[in-house]
């Protein structure tokens, strides 16, 4: 398996990829960038989405390794990882 110059192989890119392959998932991931330690509940208002779709969306981007969760009481706080933003540059460059 051939390795990338980030040192990921190629199904760990894969990973990162399909993260963000769909558009609820480009936007959460737009507005996480924007809005560090943004709850759950505020991203399904920022983008008067049901919290269900989005809770399943934001579960996919921390499996693909690109936003993590921290959980505050009843609030799960989101961030990007260091490859969630080097994603969300290329997307902003693409």
């Amino acid at each position: 398996m051939k390795i990338s110059k980030s040192g990921k192989d190629s199904r760990q890119l894969e990973r990162h990829l399909k993260g963000v392959s769909n558009h609820w998932r480009i936007e959460i991931l737009n507005l996480i960038s924007k809005n560090e330690g943004i709850t759950l509940y505020q991203i399904s208002q920022s983008l008067e989405g049901n919290i269900k779709t989005i809770s399943e969306h934001t579960k996919k981007l921390s499996q693909a390794g690109l936003v993590s969760k921290k959980y505050r009481g009843r609030n799960v706080i989101h961030s990007l990882t260091p490859y969630g933003r080097r994603i969300y540059k290329f997307i902003e460059t693409f």
